[in-house]
């Protein structure tokens, strides 16, 4: 006899659980940046891969779910309107995720933006 019923045993490594895939910048809709600075609210400075410094919005779904710091890198997506100005903030990439944009030549371009940027 069993005490301590099967489903109620949480099941380890299930099949296509763990993992999610990492969001990927496609440069026209969205792109890489760097949070510079957070200005109250709901708002933050970010750095983008086009050289551009945006005032984002930070999502209600993100705010309280994925704590940012300043020097995070984010995905980005310019407003249809003040493009060049405005933008939202989709994704916040973890350590992990980070050494995946690496390999793939994602960072390439933020860090020739923050390089120009800094000159």
């Amino acid at each position: 006899m069993h005490l301590v019923a099967e489903s109620l045993v949480p099941k380890r490594g299930r099949e296509g659980e763990g993992r999610k895939e990492t969001p990927l910048p496609d440069n026209k809709e969205t792109m890489l940046g760097i949070i510079q600075q957070f200005l109250g609210y709901d708002r933050a400075r970010v750095l983008c891969a086009d050289g551009k410094v945006r005032l984002c919005r930070i999502p209600g779904r993100l705010k309280k779910r994925m704590w940012m710091k300043v020097g995070d890198i984010v995905l980005v997506a310019p407003w249809e309107f003040q493009r060049d100005e405005r933008g939202d903030i989709i994704y916040r990439y973890e350590s992990g995720e980070l050494r995946e944009l690496e390999e793939r030549g994602f960072l390439a371009e933020l860090k020739r933006a923050i390089e120009s940027a800094g000159a």
